[in-house]
């Protein structure tokens, strides 16, 4: 473990970078923000590290963090470490990179967890990492099995990038196809109106408590909107019966009024995607005027990231919240094509990029469950290498 920080060292001679807890993530160091203590010549030789090296959370709040590693790639004796890590040096029979995916292994498989110390910070403690049993194999074995392994992770990063650039294309899409947002004045066959006078309402939801009894009316949170869409996984419920007029009907847009900076207007319209559900207070329901404005497009400008700015320009700042007035958010001012049908095209073009996107992410969630039960797999042993791959 490394050298523990203390007000002497936070001031003393021979101030040297170091890496924590905040700088090691699964597989890879953030070296963007680190901090400095004093280190002797003898302490940076003692806690010096070097390419190699394997970094491990020492301590964590989430138990199931604890021990989240990462492969040290810097120059040699350029970052000490804190106390807050532990570090493993490979010998010459052990793959760096085959012994950081057996730690990965163990931490998703909650060996470190189940070995941690539990207190308000969960601690994987030096000596009790030090017992674990680590599977030795012939090292010509544990390079063939990072391989294997790299090429699956090769293929995941594929995926990624693929999402990264349809995002970007829709991104540039949504800014062209509604640049009178960030026009002085409206552009041929638009109009810019307050948005009362297309949204004629809006409406709290329930303010009851919520459980997990199934039983009872499924309630969405902000948790259930997510990237413009309804997620109806992890629901809650309302034990009470709900008014009938607050149950949720097809082409209901849902806004976010209340939570972080970060969190505040987002937005998804209610597409049946249970029998029947209602709302939580913390959510507003818009209602808008079919023959001026699809619920489609609504979602689309309240998701533009102009107007998530006016949104919170308006907000109103409270303790560790923000909240948004229905009555001030109906005041903005909303600009769309005069023509439903220009509606509709500038949102199918968009959506065009979500199902890209929710096909890509299928695959790289099939992809990620074939790597975990390779990695499972060549790990424990129960398949050779030579098995998976000549």
């Amino acid at each position: 473990m490394g050298k523990q920080l203390s007000p002497a060292s936070r001031t003393g001679a021979g101030q040297w970078s170091y890496l924590r807890v905040a700088n090691v993530y699964e597989g890879r160091i953030d070296y963007s923000d680190v901090n400095s203590m004093a280190f002797s010549a003898a302490e940076r030789e003692t806690y010096g590290l070097l390419p190699g090296d394997i970094l491990l959370n020492e301590g964590q709040e989430n138990l199931m963090m604890v021990g989240r590693s990462a492969l040290y790639d810097g120059a040699p004796g350029e970052f000490c470490f804190q106390n807050t890590l532990i570090r493993f040096r490979p010998g010459p029979a052990v793959v760096p990179e085959f012994a950081q995916a057996v730690f990965v292994w163990w931490r998703a498989n909650a060996v470190f967890a189940g070995i941690a110390e539990k207190t308000s910070i969960s601690h994987l403690g030096g000596s009790r990492f030090g017992a674990l049993p680590f599977p030795l194999i012939p090292v010509a074995t544990q390079r063939r099995i990072v391989e294997v392994i790299d090429s699956a992770a090769e293929m995941e990063r594929g995926i990624e990038a693929s999402i990264s650039k349809i995002r970007n294309v829709r991104r540039g899409a949504l800014m062209a196809s509604m640049a009178a947002v960030a026009s002085e004045e409206p552009r041929a066959g638009w109009v810019r109106v307050p948005l009362k006078d297309i949204v004629p309402s809006a409406e709290y939801g329930v303010s009851e408590a919520l459980d997990r009894d199934a039983r009872g009316v499924p309630v969405l949170r902000m948790n259930n909107i997510q990237s413009g869409r309804i997620d109806a996984d992890e629901l809650r419920y309302c034990p009470v019966p709900v008014p009938a007029k607050l149950f949720l009907r097809q082409g209901d847009v849902l806004f976010n009024r209340t939570n972080s900076m970060e969190h505040i207007g987002k937005t998804a319209m209610w597409r049946d995607e249970l029998p029947s559900a209602t709302f939580a207070s913390y959510l507003v329901r818009l209602i808008p005027d079919l023959l001026r404005v699809t619920p489609e497009y609504l979602v689309e400008w309240l998701m533009h990231p102009l107007v998530r700015q006016r949104v919170r320009s308006i907000s109103t700042v409270a303790v560790q919240q923000v909240n948004v007035n229905p009555s001030r958010l109906r005041e903005l001012e909303i600009d769309l094509p005069v023509d439903l049908a220009e509606q509709r095209r500038i949102v199918a073009t968009l959506e065009a990029c979500d199902d890209q996107i929710e096909r890509e992410n299928e695959e790289l969630h099939k992809l990620r469950e074939l790597k975990q039960g390779l990695v499972d797999d060549l790990l424990s042993g129960r398949v050779e290498v030579s098995a998976v791959a000549a």
